[in-house]
């Protein structure tokens, strides 16, 4: 059994439009710590994958150290790079994909694999909308953070 601290992530994007005015929400909870934690941004011009994609990125970087992290996203793309090897295809044909194109968010992806071999990540998704409190909760500051931005 691992010594490292276990986290729970809960990461959401939002785009409106897609591409267009994106936000990203994240929020960390350490169980036995009883810590709670939340994080957001925004970004003028993006797509909602690279949103899910930062959400996690950010969680994961605001980690103090390595930790056993439960990442839960409302994203197929994110959590089936992961559990369906994608990921692992992608870096061992130089970053491309199976019909030979580039990785979209190429930067992204490598931003997440470092950080991904830094933390013991274990990936679930859930359905979005769905009344999962914590995911319903990044959307709400991922939401929120676009507004923002929009709002100046």
């Amino acid at each position: 059994m691992s010594t490292r601290r276990r986290v729970l992530l809960y990461t959401d994007g939002a785009c409106s439009p897609n591409p267009g005015l994106g936000g990203w929400g994240a929020v960390l909870i350490s169980p036995e710590q009883g810590q709670r934690k939340t994080l957001s941004g925004a970004e003028p011009d993006t797509t909602n994958n690279r949103m899910e994609l930062l959400a996690a990125i950010r969680g994961l970087e605001a980690l103090k150290f390595p930790c056993r992290v439960e990442l839960t996203t409302d994203s197929q793309y994110l959590c089936q790079a992961f559990k369906a090897g994608w990921l692992t295809k992608w870096k061992a044909n130089g970053w491309k994909t199976s019909a030979k194109e580039p990785v979209k968010n190429e930067d992204l992806w490598r931003a997440l694999d470092q950080l991904t071999e830094l933390h013991d990540v274990e990936w679930h998704w859930v359905k979005g909308h769905a009344a999962h409190p914590e995911n319903e909760e990044a959307d709400r500051l991922a939401v929120a953070a676009r507004e923002r931005l929009r709002d100046g």
